[in-house]
């Protein structure tokens, strides 16, 4: 089965990629390697996701939000190598959580993104990951998600 196949009977949906918010290209290919830029919670064109976990949102909605993040890097991806059926596997995903001092839940966040892609991606989803608290994030946004991933020839 598809990967883009898996991700809609997950009723999900790759979005249209987002366009930088700085000097910056989504994603870039160097051998077998894709590395994503960070990507932010934006779903056509809007932030989804604003403000801080601990004191705006719930670990619920940053979970939500890194699947986001996630779908958003896939899809930057998908504009580098034209299908996901040529990822080979997911190598290293970094999330980092706009959170007040006080919170250290950052894992369970970012879980949106690692168990997403586990469903998505199987066995070939398993990967290394960072799960950082920030002060701030560009625009407020509550979380970002970077990812690696190998792909094939």
């Amino acid at each position: 089965m598809s990967y883009e196949t898996k991700i809609k009977e997950l009723g999900l949906e790759i979005p249209e990629a987002p366009k930088p918010v700085a000097a910056y290209v989504p994603a870039i290919r160097s051998g077998k390697h894709v590395y994503t830029a960070g990507q932010i919670p934006f779903l056509n064109g809007e932030l989804k996701y604003k403000g801080k976990l601990g004191k705006d949102l719930t670990i619920e909605d940053g979970y939500e939000a890194a699947k986001l993040c996630a779908l958003n890097c896939l899809s930057v991806i998908k504009g580098v190598i034209g299908s996901l059926d040529k990822i080979e596997r997911i190598v290293r995903v970094g999330g980092f959580v706009n959170s007040v001092p006080e919170f250290s839940d950052q894992p369970k966040v970012i879980n949106g993104a690692s168990e997403l892609l586990g469903q998505i991606f199987g066995e070939k989803g398993k990967h290394a990951r960072a799960a950082v608290g920030s002060i701030n994030l560009p625009i407020d946004a509550a979380v970002e998600v970077e990812m690696v991933v190998e792909v094939k020839d």
